[in-house]
């Protein structure tokens, strides 16, 4: 994967090279195949093509019967060999057609092994490896029976207040460009047909990450220049490295939503930049529509997605359930639907679904790929690229061999689920090694000490006050915050290593941020009142309101010397990391305290 030197000024070389998907001479091979399937279906069976469903673990029985009846074009979220081999006998045995499905799912940052969150892997600056780790997650995919990946997300994303900028690659064009087209390689290898190989999906189209205020689903407004020489640079660079698929975007430009624009979709998309793949709408974007408040019903909805150019409904089965009547109608013509259905066709056709409707999987092959050694080597080495260290005055780190006890503070710190990061595919928090493990592994003679969360000071409460409801629980934290307990034991010359908690989960899209402020306070606080000159590791948020979103962290000495930052590289740019600000800090700091005692931690987000 090193050096790097050149990768970047060698992309467009490299995307020349890839050329365009599918294949001219593959087309020409399944047109006539395609032409002999539209001539037979039904329109509602055209319209099953279009329709794609979420599935919890195994189809219901509802679902298997839709996808009899030839209603069904797409599983969403249904993985494992032996489950979507399941489905799929009955989509090539039992429905009148014999088309198979196409199954989807988020694979982010890995399958099954994960790799540090895509905005991590930016900070290695290396799309080698980049590209190595999504072939990695395409491998291990697609041995579970997932054809189809929802990334890479390539919205260029400058307030560090969205929370999503986590699956991006940050602020720049250029390496946004370069990061896309690397993921692109990675999922979809030389020919999609392999067994090895997931259709890739570039998303948000167009502009997700310019919602205003950093809030999630916002207006986004800007100009044209803007939008064209910042936000579609990356979409752009996805497309000509051979992206199969297109996701619409839940966000209105200049009032228009997303996936609701003739212009995006099929003006700029299809006939300027000549993408002849097929677009899904995000999560139930076309019956939101109706939210946005162009559509006056759920068919008005469709119709406007439809005619924009969106060609699969995710989840909403507005395609499904209420077009046909819009179409015999003749307020939609059966040409749109047809052409939506071939683009639909030729992705599953590129996948060589017709020839063998289970692309290679089996149970046994699942078994065998899944967390393999050389992909848990891999994820270990993507890592340590990802860490950056900025600054180590005192020549702090490494630790020393003076260091006799290191204390570790905080929930995070031995907290498996929030090591894997958001969207971590099928990741299993068994298979994470924890920075208190890692510490602990590695710590030879050194004592390591731990408590696992941050008291707060109580507020004082009048004796007698027993009208008070709240008086109980002041009282309950009336004792010493868990970092000054520990602290009590630590030399003078040792380390404490801080790893408080932020919100535990990605909060939900549309509602408010709601901060811990007590344990944000808590970590601020810890400098002005430690119990003894103990060097410090703790996550720092810096200004007020939502800029505590800038996040880095210091490492304090003993007073009178500097304080050590370790700040990612790309919050230079003012971007921020995964989750809530004292997570995302409090995460790369265990990561960094694991790296210098050589702890054995494979899989971080």
């Amino acid at each position: 994967m090193r050096p790097h030197s050149g990768l970047l000024t060698a992309l467009p070389a490299a995307l020349a090279l890839i050329g365009a998907w599918p294949a001219s001479a593959q087309r020409s091979a399944t047109e006539p195949k395609i032409d002999s399937l539209l001539a037979r279906m039904t329109l509602e069976e055209k319209l099953g093509q279009l329709n794609q469903l979420s599935v919890d673990n195994q189809p219901n029985a509802e679902q298997l019967e839709l996808v009899r009846k030839g209603l069904v074009g797409s599983f969403l979220n249904l993985t494992g060999a032996a489950a979507t081999r399941d489905a799929q006998h009955i989509a090539v045995t039992e429905s009148r057609l014999r088309i198979p499905l196409i199954f989807g799912h988020d694979v982010i940052h890995g399958y099954r092994t994960i790799f540090p969150i895509p905005l991590g892997e930016t900070a290695s600056w290396d799309p080698e490896a980049v590209e190595a780790a999504a072939r990695v997650a395409a491998r291990e995919a697609a041995a579970a029976g997932v054809h189809w990946t929802f990334a890479p997300m390539v919205d260029i994303a400058r307030d560090p207040r969205w929370g999503r900028i986590a699956e991006g690659s940050g602020e720049d064009p250029y390496l946004g460009s370069a990061m896309a087209a690397a993921r692109v390689r990675g999922f979809q290898g030389a020919d999609p047909r392999a067994p090895d190989a997931v259709l890739a999906t570039v998303k948000h189209f167009a502009a997700y990450g310019g919602a205003e205020a950093g809030r999630d689903y916002n207006t986004v407004d800007l100009s044209e220049r803007t939008l064209r020489e910042v936000y579609l640079l990356p979409y752009r660079a996805a497309l000509d490295a051979g992206a199969a698929t297109v996701m619409t975007s839940f966000n209105e430009i200049g009032g228009i939503p997303s996936t609701a624009s003739p212009w995006l979709m099929t003006t700029l998309l299809r006939r300027e930049w000549g993408f002849r793949g097929f677009v899904v709408s995000d999560w139930t974007a076309v019956a939101e529509l109706l939210n946005h408040g162009v559509a006056g019903s759920r068919a008005d909805a469709g119709k406007l997605a439809l005619e924009a150019g969106v060609d699969m409904d995710m989840v909403s089965r507005i395609y499904v359930d209420d077009l046909p009547a819009l179409v015999r109608s003749g307020r939609i013509s059966v040409a749109v639907v047809s052409e939506a259905v071939r683009r639909v066709l030729r992705a599953k056709a590129a996948l060589g679904l017709f020839d063998d409707p289970y692309h290679g999987t089996s149970v046994e092959r699942e078994r065998a790929v899944l967390l393999a050694p050389e992909h848990r080597q891999l994820a270990r080495r993507v890592a340590e690229e990802s860490i950056v260290l900025l600054k180590n005055d005192g020549q702090l780190l490494p630790l020393g061999s003076r260091v006799r006890t290191i204390a570790v503070i905080g929930p995070l710190a031995d907290d498996k689920v929030s090591a894997l990061g958001s969207w971590p595919g099928r990741g299993d928090p068994r298979d994470a090694v924890t920075p208190l493990e890692g510490i602990k592994a590695r710590a030879g003679s050194v004592t390591v000490v731990y408590a696992n969360r941050l008291a707060r000071r109580p507020a004082p409460v009048a004796r007698g006050d027993s009208g008070n409801r709240h008086a109980h629980r002041a009282r309950r934290d009336e004792r010493p915050p868990a970092h000054a307990t520990v602290g009590r034991g630590a030399r003078a010359r040792d380390c404490r290593i801080v790893v408080p908690r932020g919100r535990d989960r990605p909060r939900a899209r549309r509602r408010p941020v709601r901060r811990r402020e007590p344990e944000r306070q808590a970590a601020r606080d810890l400098p002005a009142r430690r119990r003894s000159d103990t060097p410090l590791l703790q996550p720092q948020e810096h200004g007020a309101s939502h800029r505590a979103g800038q996040v880095h962290v210091q490492v304090h000495r003993p007073a009178g010397d500097a304080a050590v930052s370790l700040r990612p590289r790309l919050e230079l740019h003012h971007l921020r990391l995964l989750g809530p600000p004292a997570q995302r800090a409090a995460h790369h700091a265990g990561r960094d305290a694991a790296r210098v005692g050589h702890c054995d931690q494979h899989r971080y987000a």
